[in-house]
Parts: structure tokens; sequence; C-alpha cells
């Protein structure tokens, strides 16, 4: 009996979070935890707890049995949905020999988050985990960008969030009060084209995170405990840091030299959080050796 096995990893939104639904540039990041997902042919359709998860095997035509091992948290902004998809349309193509390319997965994967999530999915999240490494947003355009060998914290604020819901609070605010809503999109977008300009100088970017944190604090999806990891990492040595994803809780990153790592995971978890060091994942998603 075979079985295929595929893993794709997580992401983290480096720059612009919320302004790239409004055609604003950003930078979003593989990360190193993965989820892995088995596949193995079965008559009878197994239902998975996840509409991500039975979305693949309709769109894909065929039956089988699913087995998941995330070492992402979920509903916490580090894309985990669309790596889920991703791995599971991955390991559906080579169980069932369907000859999809890569492209293909990622716009199918797309799709189903799109579907699911009620037509509010960014195609970041699911190209992200198709292809790894550091990816530049504009429009509808992606771009692979050379590697940079960031130092990166992740705290995760441990307060489940709805991004449906934060999207839906920043169009909100836009048609509430445009005069100030299209001004700190446009500032965000200009903290990403900045950035771009500084990939490699990781104080700059320290300081362009803290601008963009402060800015999407302006737009109402901050949370009083990722102020807290935020303001506890920068304290502890961190060269600036973030929220990471829609906000409203869920993670926020960190960046920092590498012999502040420790000290920063140590402050983030003093304010009842969890946190761990991680850096760019190259690889997309990956066939992993069948059990």
């Amino acid at each position: 009996m075979t079985v295929a096995t595929w893993s794709a990893p997580g992401k983290v939104f480096l720059f612009g979070e919320h302004a790239v639904v409004y055609g604003r540039p950003g930078i979003a990041m593989a990360v190193r935890p993965r989820v892995f997902v088995t596949v193995r042919k079965s008559r009878t359709a197994h239902h998975a707890k996840s509409p991500y998860i039975d979305n693949c095997f309709d769109e894909m035509g065929v039956r089988g049995s699913v087995y998941v091992n995330s070492q992402l948290p979920s509903s916490s902004g580090l894309g985990s949905s669309a790596a889920v998809t991703v791995a599971t349309l991955a390991a559906i193509n080579d169980e069932f020999g369907k000859k999809l390319q890569r492209e293909d997965i990622a716009n199918m994967a797309f799709a189903i988050e799109k579907k699911v999530q009620k037509g509010r999915a960014s195609p970041t999240d699911t190209t992200v985990a198709t292809f790894g490494g550091l990816v530049f947003i504009t429009g509808l355009a992606r771009r692979r960008l050379p590697p940079q060998n960031f130092q990166l914290v992740i705290g995760n604020s441990m307060v489940q969030h709805n991004t449906a819901r934060m999207v839906e609070m920043v169009a909100e605010l836009k048609t509430k009060s445009p005069e100030i809503c299209e001004p700190v999109l446009e500032a965000i977008g200009a903290v990403s084209l900045s950035a771009m300009r500084a990939l490699s100088d990781p104080v700059r970017l320290g300081e362009l995170m803290n601008m963009n944190h402060a800015l999407l604090d302006v737009l109402g999806v901050g949370h009083p405990q990722l102020s807290r990891l935020v303001l506890a990492s920068r304290a502890a040595g961190a060269y600036g840091a973030k929220l990471t994803g829609a906000g409203g809780g869920g993670c926020m990153i960190a960046i920092c030299p590498k012999h502040a790592k420790s000290r920063v995971v140590s402050a983030i978890e003093a304010c009842d959080a969890r946190a761990f060091s991680t850096t760019i994942d190259q690889e997309g998603v990956r066939k992993e050796k069948d059990a």
C-alpha cells in the first residue's frame, strides 16, 4: 500500500499586511515550522475536520485518507491553512499521479482558500507555501527576492483571531474615514518599498518594522497582548518588532542580532506567550520520505 507525504512551510508577513489587499506592496517570507500531510488512496472518502482538506479532495476528484502533523499553530497569522492546503494538494498529486506543476498547485490552493474564506484570501500565503523563500508582492504580481539570513523570533500571543473579521474592519474604516485610512495604507506601502532597498541591513529593517507596527495600530488591528510582546522584544535587544498577519491576536515577529535571540524569546515568554526563533525557509512544498 503506497502513501505520499508532503510538507509545506509557514509564512510571516515582514511588511505590508492589510495594505496588500488594496494593491500596495508587501514582503512575505517562508519560515521553518512546517505542516506535514500524508495521503493514501482508499475506496471510501475520508472526511477531514478541515474544509480546506475536504475541498482539496473534491477539486482533485479523488478519494483517500489523510493524516496531518502540523508544527504551526492555527489562527495565528503564520499561514497554517495555506500550508495545509498546499501540502495536501501536493500529496494527492503524488499519490494519484496527477502530474500537476507547482504553479498549478499554487493556483488551486489559492482558489480553495478563497472559497473557504468567502473571497477574502490573499494569494500571498499559498504562493509562499508552494515556492518558499522571500516574496515581494505588488497587486497580483509576486516576485521572489534573493534569500536573506534574517534572525527572527516569532511570538505567539495565544489570542486567537479571525482573519476575515480583521480584513472587514479595515474595509469599514476605509469606507468611514477614507481621508485617514488611505494615507495610512499608502505609508505602509512606502515602508515596504523602503524595506526592499534595505534587505541586507537588519538595523534599518527593525526601524521599518517599528513604523509598520505603529501604522497597523492606526488601522485598528493591534491588540494589547501583541503590544506587550512587541515592546518586550525591543527592550530585550531586538532591532525592531511588529505584529504579523491579520492582527487582533495571533503572532508578532522581532528581527534580532543573533546573540540577542534567546533573550528576546525569554522576554516574550515572560509575557505569558510562546516564542521560538527561526530563519528563512528557501524550500517550498516538498516530498518527505514515506513512512
